[in-house]
């Protein structure tokens, strides 16, 4: 029989050989270990000792302790990865985790910036080229924020005329490569911002700090949060500039395929699912985007 404690680290090490996220490893690892502690007080040393009612007994302990019913679904479904690695693997026979059922809770609707808003935004932002520049590739490119972080000088390809440019985005977190359009107002904001950037700074990033450091995820967040606030814009993050860039292009009667390949959805249902929040304007699906 394999001890608890082996049976996480075997599980942690069959996480980072497949490539999962640095942030999804993290994550189970602490879930996994936060159960295996509670199974611990129940004097389970090893997993094949553990059932359906020990697992539903740890969940209980952690509502009750004022987890979020989100917070422990999401803990719930880190326990049947892990016990699902378990069966596979031989490990166990059956699968204690299989029939626990995850508590429910309610998925709040995506947050989408009004034009009023994403207009006032832009005002707040305007006297900072840098952040301006962020705040526009979010807004009519859709990416990520780590997409945006990552993004090197080399990936920014500028058009000619009236000619969109284009944006490289690299594959990260199991996300694949992309080529997305960078349409005119994108392309103006990005070249002042260039046009403000330290020549000779090292980093091939191409955003940077004023010291010529990346400027990293956690940066461009604080950033943010604190023009949202100048703005007067309640309750918004940085990722609903990701769900305004999907929700206004459906909604003005883009190409549902056409606005799912750009924002680099996995599944079309991922996009379709911004119909239910959206009343789409136009009659006839249009095949290119317009700006923001």
């Amino acid at each position: 029989m394999i001890p608890l404690k082996k049976a996480h680290q075997e599980f942690i090490d069959h996480l980072k050989e497949r490539n999962r996220a640095h942030a999804t490893i993290l994550a189970y690892g602490k879930d996994i270990n936060q159960l295996i502690e509670f199974l611990e007080e129940l004097e389970r040393a090893h997993i094949t000792e553990i059932t359906k009612e020990d697992i539903e007994a740890f969940m209980a302990k952690l509502l009750k302790e004022g987890y979020t019913p989100k917070s422990v679904s999401r803990k719930t479904n880190a326990a049947k990865t892990f016990f699902r690695f378990l069966k596979v693997n031989e490990y166990i026979a059956d699968d204690p985790a299989a029939l626990v059922a995850h508590p429910k809770f309610e998925t709040k609707p995506p947050r989408i910036l009004s034009e009023m808003e994403y207009r006032a935004l832009r005002d707040a932002v305007s006297v900072d080229v840098r952040t301006y520049a962020l705040v526009e590739l979010l807004l009519q490119t859709g990416i990520r924020i780590g997409e945006l972080a990552r993004l090197r000088l080399e990936d920014v390809k500028f058009g000619t005329g009236t000619r969109d440019g284009e944006l490289n985005i690299c594959a990260f977190n199991r996300h694949e490569c992309r080529v997305i359009p960078l349409n005119g107002k994108a392309q103006r904001a990005l070249k002042a911002y260039l046009n403000t950037r330290p020549v000779k700074a090292k980093s091939k990033q191409l955003f940077i700090t004023r010291t010529g450091k990346p400027l990293l995820v956690r940066n461009i967040r604080a950033t943010l949060k604190r023009y949202f606030e100048i703005a007067g814009i309640k309750d918004a993050t940085v990722n609903d500039l990701r769900h305004t860039f999907i929700a206004h292009h459906l909604q003005r009667g883009a190409s549902l395929v056409l606005v799912s390949k750009i924002a680099g959805h996995k599944r079309l249902s991922t996009t379709e699912k911004y119909l239910e929040h959206i009343k789409v304007e136009a009659k006839q699906e249009k095949a290119e985007l317009a700006e923001l």
